[in-house]
């Protein structure tokens, strides 16, 4: 596998991910209600490390996207 196909593997299973996680946000916001406290501070369960992880894998999508063409993020 070359490096652009590793990489565009890569990107699609985080994209994957992602679609999974906002899912089960919406599923849990749904049957729970999740106000900005909830969000921005929850300290267990899904809402933990949703927000940072999901910005990570979010973040590294980018920088995956700019490795297969070539270009540079900043």
């Amino acid at each position: 596998m070359s490096d652009i196909a590793a990489l565009k593997k890569e990107k699609q299973e985080l994209i994957d991910k992602m679609l999974e996680m906002q899912k089960q946000f919406i599923e849990h916001e749904h049957q729970n209600g999740v106000s900005g406290k909830d969000y921005w501070a929850s300290s267990e369960g899904l809402l933990a490390d949703y927000r940072q992880e999901y910005m990570d894998m979010a973040n590294r999508v980018v920088d995956i996207a700019h490795e297969i063409v070539g270009s540079n993020r900043l």
